[in-house]
């Protein structure tokens, strides 16, 4: 049985990427949705026209990845595509944000992603495809958005260096960086800040941010970047010194709202 496996399918990214999987690619047989909400996951089974096997399990613990383990174990599928798109944001300076918030992001975007890229690889056939959700924060460091923006390069680092490991294999792993994207996303986000306006002026519509990420991850793209502006930002990253471009930031305004940094 070849399968797709998708986390964080209940909303947002993962979830479009699920359905455009079916739309697209007729070989899949049945996808594996894993997300927190059992009821985001039964909808979603009536957007995708294979079966649709749920998996409603917090992948930051130990318990809920054992349990991915014991299904790969026991189907043995091949796993022709695995999407990584679980993960969470907090706007906020690190002195004002929960621990328990700046943990949660860690864990979920970093550790989690890890640990079920490792699950999975030894179910997945030559010349399948990794997709690992990172974002255009991954690029620069972004106070205000401290560990997010560090656990997002973190996905591009850890990506990149997989893709490398896997090259004999013909396994392609693609971090897909788009810059804000019109998710539940940023309604989290900014339960604890407020996004910037020249943020909300780019934001992408999600289902021609997947449809990119796919068309690269199919041609074997180790970077997918949707739309000239986060094109042109990443570019900027790589020409000027972070801190000329932080100071440029600060200057319009890029921290929440009634605070600074120094």
């Amino acid at each position: 049985m070849m399968i797709a496996v998708v986390t964080g399918a209940t909303s947002g990214m993962g979830r479009e990427t699920a359905i455009q999987l079916w739309e697209q690619f007729k070989g899949i047989d049945a996808v594996w949705a894993i997300g927190r909400r059992a009821d985001r996951l039964e909808e979603l089974k009536r957007s995708i026209g294979v079966p649709v096997r749920a998996f409603a399990l917090d992948l930051t613990g130990e318990e809920g990845r054992q349990v991915l383990k014991n299904a790969l174990d026991a189907e043995k599928p091949k796993v022709k595509f695995l999407v990584n798109a679980a993960g969470f944001g907090k706007i906020g300076l690190a002195e004002n944000l929960p621990v328990i918030q700046q943990a949660g992001m860690a864990e979920l975007n970093c550790a989690a992603l890890a640990a079920v890229t490792a699950l999975v690889l030894p179910f997945m056939p030559d010349n399948s495809r990794i997709i690992q959700y990172a974002s255009s924060a991954a690029f620069l460091p972004q106070p205000g958005f401290a560990v997010y923006a560090a656990s997002k390069a973190f996905v591009l680092s850890y990506s990149r260096a997989l893709n490398r490991e896997l090259k004999g294999r013909r396994i392609c792993v693609t971090a897909v960086c788009p810059g804000p994207v019109k998710t539940e996303f940023f309604d989290i986000a900014q339960t604890t800040g407020e996004i910037p306006l020249y943020k909300q002026l780019v934001m992408a519509k999600p289902d021609r941010v997947v449809k990119k990420a796919l068309r690269d991850s199919v041609a074997g793209r180790e970077l997918s970047i949707y739309g000239w502006t986060m094109k042109a930002f990443c570019l900027l990253t790589k020409l000027l010194p972070h801190r000329l471009i932080l100071d440029l930031m600060e200057r319009i305004e890029y921290a929440p709202k009634g605070s600074r940094w120094d």
